[in-house]
């Protein structure tokens, strides 16, 4: 395997797509969960709680950590896209968005948010009867408020027009784990989904972005490709929204500076790239987390995947902002990726309820490779 981590040459085989379901979903979650112990932390609050290096590991927590409300949305974001395909291989078209948005209702009923008398009652369906899914871990607020409208938000009638919280990103891997669609209907479905809560451009175009970095992974692209396919995607755009642009040309150019050892410190990375707040910011500081790392120690042979992993997801978290959301980003994309070679076994192990997310990842490898 070449260390240029645009080239994707994996000894042996490379990752199958269930490997890779499974490594971007619980990925995801390792990020999540690490993230999110310090997610409204400044960086020397980290700093003094778990020294100078930040927090790096799972063995530095006393009784482990949960996964936050990223994990849990990415999870119904996959029961939506589940249920549309079970429909699809039925015989029966179904609309995607709407059984994506039908999932977002029940997981904000998981909130204690009561549904509105205007929207419609879903069915419950698995996901729902798993306990760990139901406690209340920071939402998002226009997430929150979004779908409490009652109302499917779309493009033309944007709920929270203004909105362009993170919310999105972080739940928007699931799409681009679907085989088998071009390129620019991955794009779609997640920015369609993003509608649904959030409606500023860049909110939509940074959720859009990330499902075709994710589905760019899956086809085979490295890392460094799959980001500069995503960042074409974008100056392609005459209506991309310029902080987006501005803020992916920045990542990757950020991370072609870095070398064995050398990535932005945590006040460096939030004055470059933002404190993962709103969605341009989160997909760009996970991202670069991501594509800094990518160089074996030395500077010469491959990365060995689970140091990369890693290394990356302690760039991800440690700074003063939305960490969860951050790790959560670099763990779907290292996920995706390398499929579930790159994560650690002992971080496995510290993992909260891996067999729901293990449930639902089954639930997607069957429907798409039926």
């Amino acid at each position: 395997m070449s260390n240029d981590p645009g080239t994707s040459v994996f000894p042996g085989t490379a990752p199958s797509p269930e490997s890779r379901i499974h490594g971007c979903l619980l990925g995801g979650a390792l990020g999540d969960s690490l993230g999110y112990v310090v997610e409204f932390d400044p960086i020397e609050e980290i700093r003094r709680r778990f020294g100078a290096a930040g927090l790096r590991d799972f063995s530095a927590l006393d009784g482990g950590t949960h996964f936050s409300d990223d994990t849990q949305m990415t999870l119904y974001t996959v029961d939506g896209i589940v249920e549309a395909l079970e429909w699809a291989n039925s015989g029966v078209g179904a609309d995607a968005n709407a059984c994506v948005w039908l999932a977002y209702l029940r997981w904000l009923g998981t909130q204690g948010v009561p549904v509105p008398e205007s929207a419609p009652r879903p069915q419950p369906r698995w996901i729902d009867a798993q306990d760990v899914l139901r406690h209340r871990r920071a939402p998002g607020n226009a997430c929150l408020s979004g779908l409490a409208t009652g109302e499917m938000g779309t493009l033309f009638r944007p709920v929270n027009p203004d909105s362009k919280g993170c919310g999105t990103v972080m739940r928007s891997a699931p799409f681009g784990l679907v085989p088998h669609i071009p390129a620019e209907a991955v794009y779609k479905l997640s920015a369609d989904a993003a509608s649904l809560t959030h409606g500023h451009p860049s909110a939509r175009q940074s959720a859009g972005v990330f499902s075709l970095l994710i589905y760019s992974l899956v086809q085979g692209s490295g890392l460094a490709e799959a980001a500069q396919a995503a960042l074409a995607r974008v100056l392609a755009d005459d209506e991309a929204a310029p902080e987006l642009r501005e803020r992916l040309e920045a990542a990757i150019r950020l991370s072609g500076q870095a070398g064995p050892g050398t990535v932005l410190s945590p006040e460096e990375l939030v004055r470059e790239l933002g404190e993962g707040w709103v969605a341009e910011e989160a997909l760009a500081v996970g991202l670069y987390a991501v594509l800094a790392t990518a160089i074996a120690p030395g500077g010469d042979g491959a990365p060995d995947p689970v140091a990369h992993f890693k290394a990356a997801i302690a760039v991800a978290i440690n700074h003063s902002g939305d960490s969860d959301s951050t790790g959560s980003i670099a763990g779907n994309i290292l996920g995706a990726y390398y499929g579930t070679a790159c994560l650690p076994a002992d971080w496995l192990e510290a993992l909260e309820a891996p067999e729901v997310i293990r449930g639902m990842a089954g639930q997607l490898v069957s429907v798409t490779s039926a």
